[in-house]
């Protein structure tokens, strides 16, 4: 049953506001509950017990004077007295005979004085102290006996002034308590409406982010700065994740059309191979139908081939398995290298490829920049039918700006945002016969990436493209007679 009682003031589950509001109620409870039986039971108690002590001296100095007295008489003028000073009325009884109080002297015997219940002394007590009610007003008694002279005297006088003042505070203290209470409650009714709304506004939009509504703001009605700061970082919580999502949706589309484009690119050349190595298992091949049939097999595997070291670069660039190591190097000597390279292919097509420049330093990691270098010339000159490929570089402020430029027939405009993607080809016919991959301009953008720089495009249908990018120019190592 006490348990029920604790679950029902005290819920496992209950509003921040409930919560509040049932805290002030219990700490204001206790503080006024604890003033008011301080003053009900320990303040009155103490002022009843010095008040007794104060009776006891005054009745004790009356007795004093009385015993002195040496007739009734003069007993009765110093009652008198005593009573008219001191505000006091004051009963005598001298043994069993007569009794002496302000209205004169009276017999003893059957007295109504005696029927009182401070004149009621147990034995070993010699004192009495009674509060009750006479006429409508509370009175307090005490009534002192001396078995030396067998007198016992009674004073009696009106409840005292702090006495009223304690029953008055007490009245007081009950309308201040419930005053508290509901001062507590509507209080605390306040500052939980001042907390828990902003609170709830926050579960809303909280509640609302993780149904999907990421662009919902959270906006907070406070002037609370934590709640301020609460609200802004949930923010840029909610602006992180949904930055996150979005990346990682476009990744896995990225990854699904990845794995569709390398799946397409590789069944090509095996399905290729598997045909050639079927047709040479035939025994009415003639010697030039089995060189042809094999030298093709041989082509598809070497674009396979192409393929998939194409796929491993790209991956080594993207995880950071292989690291950019930056090196001082001449980058025209670099040039005539490549030109090297490519420049049969070019003759082949009927097709300048122009590599002349001056003497010009660069930092920059020269195996990767020479890999930029042939698959821009390379890509340039596989679709260009004639003209030119001029590769150039210059100064440009503290960077050497390279441009590869051709005269072929252009990249349409829908086609410039996406020609670095993986496997994203303008002319897949063309690429394809010239054994491209699709890869070529995703390695460059990846390999410029992990130098800290982009590559840039540029197009005219009809009249040629301009790719350029830029490497740290080095001043310092230039030998004297070149500066």
């Amino acid at each position: 049953m006490p348990s029920r009682l604790v679950e029902r003031l005290f819920p496992t589950r209950a509003s921040t506001q409930t919560w509040m509001i049932l805290t002030f109620l219990f700490f204001v409870g206790i503080a006024v509950a604890t003033v008011g039986l301080y003053i009900t039971f320990v303040l009155r108690n103490e002022v009843q017990i010095s008040y007794q002590q104060t009776m006891f001296q005054q009745v004790s100095r009356v007795a004093s004077v009385l015993e002195d007295a040496d007739s009734n008489a003069n007993r009765l003028e110093k009652i008198l007295t005593m009573s008219q000073m001191g505000d006091i009325q004051i009963d005598v009884a001298v043994g069993d005979s007569v009794v002496i109080n302000s209205s004169g002297m009276a017999s003893a015997i059957n007295h109504p004085l005696f029927n009182t219940a401070e004149m009621q002394f147990s034995s070993g007590t010699d004192v009495n102290h009674v509060e009750r009610e006479v006429s409508g007003q509370h009175v307090y008694f005490s009534a002192l006996q001396r078995p030396g002279s067998g007198m016992i005297v009674r004073v009696r006088q009106p409840s005292p002034l702090l006495f009223r003042m304690i029953n008055r505070l007490q009245f007081t203290m009950v309308a201040a308590m419930i005053m508290a209470l509901l001062l507590a409650v509507f209080g605390s009714w306040i500052a939980a409406q001042r907390v828990t709304e902003p609170l709830q506004t926050i579960r809303n939009s909280a509640r609302s982010i993780s149904e999907g509504r990421l662009d919902e703001e959270i906006t907070v009605d406070s002037r609370a700065s934590e709640f301020q700061d609460l609200a802004k970082s949930l923010n840029l919580m909610s602006d992180t994740f949904k930055e996150k999502i979005d990346e990682l949706q476009r990744m896995a589309h990225l990854q699904n059309e990845f794995i569709g484009n390398v799946s397409h690119e590789v069944r090509n050349p095996i399905f290729a191979v598997g045909g050639y190595l079927e047709a040479l298992a035939s025994s009415t091949l003639s010697d030039d139908q089995r060189r042809f049939y094999a030298e093709k097999g041989l082509s598809n595997l070497e674009r396979l081939n192409n393929l998939f070291n194409d796929l491993i670069e790209i991956a080594r660039l993207e995880y950071r398995e292989d690291l950019i190591k930056p090196k001082i190097f001449e980058l025209s000597e670099l040039l005539n290298d490549v030109y090297e390279v490519l420049w049969k292919k070019a003759e082949d097509k009927g097709i300048e490829l122009i590599v002349e420049n001056p003497f010009i330093l660069v930092s920059a990691d020269r195996a990767r920049i020479r890999q930029v270098l042939i698959n821009l010339i390379d890509n340039a000159v596989a679709y260009s039918d004639a003209g030119t490929v001029r590769c150039r570089f210059r100064r440009h402020l503290e960077k050497v700006r390279v441009e590869v430029v051709d005269t072929g027939k252009g990249i349409p405009e829908e086609h410039l945002e996406r020609i670095f993607e993986r496997f994203h080809r303008v002319d897949p016919d063309r690429s394809r016969k010239s054994g491209g991959t699709g890869l070529g301009l995703s390695i460059v953008k990846q390999i410029l990436a992990a130098h800290g720089e982009a590559v840039h495009v540029e197009s005219t249908l009809g009249r040629g493209t301009r790719f350029w990018f830029e490497l740290p120019f080095e001043e310092s190592h230039i030998p004297e007679a070149e500066a």
